[in-house]
């Protein structure tokens, strides 16, 4: 997944490819395991020499939460923070969320495909996605 994905994904919502959104979505494309507030992203663009200001990167985020090209989660920290969508599918991965350090831990199983054939044929209710946060200690913390 590269600038050709940003490009026809971008296209497709009328929106030109841009130096701003080029080095946003290098900067979370090669920083997958962060889950990037844009804080943290204007941070690390600003190391680069580049006066990129927060009005942009927030304008960015949201082009690309709007085409699909970024998900943006809310770990309860008050600041939202964003990944690239790998899996275009739409289902949400999950996340464990270190309550000392804050790391976020990315769970790549989905294990609520039971529970949600179970929701749907009991409530008649049709699932498009869910998310699933799971609030702990990491092992590094724990360790301490």
């Amino acid at each position: 997944m590269g600038l050709r994905f940003l490009n026809q994904k971008l296209k497709s919502r009328g929106l030109k490819i841009t130096r701003q959104r080029k080095d946003i979505f290098n900067l979370l494309s090669n920083n997958k395991e962060k889950h990037m507030s844009a804080e943290e992203i204007q941070n690390e663009i600003s190391k680069k020499n580049s006066n990129l200001g927060i009005a942009t990167i927030y304008r960015t985020l949201q082009h690309f939460v709007d085409s699909g090209i970024a998900i943006k989660h809310d770990f309860d920290d008050g600041k939202s923070r964003y990944e690239i969508n790998e899996d275009e599918s739409l289902h949400n991965h999950h996340h464990l969320i270190c309550q000392k350090c804050g790391k976020i831990i990315e769970v790549n199983l989905d294990l609520m495909d039971e529970l949600e054939n179970q929701i749907e044929k009991s409530y008649e209710f049709e699932i498009n996605n869910h998310t699933v946060k799971v609030y702990g200690i990491c092992k590094n913390c724990r360790k301490k």
